[in-house]
């Protein structure tokens, strides 16, 4: 049997890593700017992680969601006051995708609605409801086009309000800083002119913190930048630094229904424990901080050698935190490519001339200047 090639795969097979560095098969050493998709939060094999990880799977690594789970519960109450959700309550699944789709399921459940909102250029997982509300016709199959979505611009308020106000919305779902997207974030002055639309029209307000959540963008979450509150919240991948695990933060207005919402592997031990390791390290390492930090500085420092002509192509830096996109006026591919081979530096992009950098939650300055002098030696 062969794999499904579905992937256009750099020929780099990568054999282990350490902090913001992985290493190939062949021991080249990588600068990791990446961190597999917005995946490592804390770092790449974090002792601390590793040693919880490895606790946990040697003493039970999975059991069924018929009996009870601590540390579930301690899960949820850790991660409800490192956020400053304490009064949500926590369903836990295993994907990004699962998430969105969990959170839009509920929503249905709660209005009896059936149409969804969401931005153009939005992308929120490739699962049936997930990948309906991804505005790429190219991976959206025909039997998941059911007309449930209206695709929007951003910061158009006027544009939401005139299709929130016909009454027949279920729920909004969006990013507050698009990844897929271009790295474009939502207005203060928009996302609470949703929150007060979704609030008069009982539409429910869904902020995707997939990507740019888990203290990415400096903040725990991106939507605290923008001083609103939405009804659920979907986590992924850094919650759990590469552990498969993702999680929908629900408003107390929804209430529990027995078998209303299930899952098999979602909440299992060993991703609960290596969920709380997560926090362990975020908080005793300041990562959040750390993100608005370095992030920050980042940013300014790209920023300035982009006005002083220092950047040939590059005509636009933007982002919250450790969530950055450097706009080209060229694509992106040459130069991401040559980060690779020639300075064995990993960076992500989005559309067709942004690169994207997600790194590890813990950068340092000194690796960011790492970055800007590889960067600057391909452009």
């Amino acid at each position: 049997m062969e794999l499904f090639d579905v992937y256009p795969l750099f020929d780099i097979a990568i054999d282990h890593g350490k902090g913001c560095h992985v290493w190939d098969e062949e021991g080249q050493e990588y600068l990791d700017l990446y961190g597999g998709h917005a995946v490592i939060s804390v770092g790449h094999a974090h002792p601390h992680y590793v040693e919880a990880i490895s606790n946990q799977v040697a003493k039970l690594g999975f059991y069924s969601n018929s009996v009870q789970n601590p540390l579930q519960k301690q899960f949820a109450k850790r991660l409800g006051k490192a956020c400053g959700y304490e009064d949500y309550q926590l369903f836990l699944i295993n994907s990004g995708a699962e998430a969105n789709e969990n959170a839009l399921k509920l929503s249905s459940f709660y209005n009896g609605r059936t149409r969804v909102l969401s931005l153009e250029k939005a992308f929120h997982g490739r699962t049936s409801l997930a990948v309906e509300v991804t505005n790429n016709p190219k991976i959206i199959a025909p039997i998941n086009a059911n007309g449930h979505v209206t695709y929007l611009p951003i910061n158009d308020l006027a544009a939401w309000e005139a299709e929130l106000s016909k009454g027949d919305v279920c729920a909004v779902i969006l990013e507050c800083i698009q990844g897929v997207g271009g790295i474009r974030m939502v207005s203060k002055g928009f996302i609470q002119g949703i929150r007060a639309l979704c609030d008069k029209y009982d539409t429910v307000l869904i902020c995707d913190e997939i990507q740019c959540g888990y203290g990415r963008s400096g903040k725990f979450f991106a939507h605290q930048w923008l001083d609103v509150k939405p009804d659920m919240i979907t986590v992924a991948k850094g919650i759990c630094n590469g552990f498969p695990m993702a999680g929908v933060l629900i408003s107390p207005k929804f209430k529990p229904v027995y078998g209303q919402l299930g899952t098999t592997f979602g909440g299992n031990h060993l991703g609960c424990a290596g969920a709380i390791a997560v926090l362990d390290i975020m908080e005793k390492e300041n990562l959040v901080e750390n993100a608005n930090k370095v992030g920050s500085y980042l940013i300014e420092t790209l920023t300035a050698e982009m006005k002083a002509g220092n950047l040939p192509h590059v005509i636009d830096v933007r982002g919250e935190g450790l969530m950055i996109g450097i706009e080209l006026d060229i694509p992106y591919k040459e130069p991401r490519t040559r980060l690779i081979k020639e300075q064995h530096c990993f960076t992500g992009c989005a559309g067709t001339n942004v690169i994207r950098l997600l790194p590890p939650l813990c950068l340092t300055k000194a690796e960011a200047d790492d970055f800007i002098a590889r960067f600057k030696a391909v452009l």
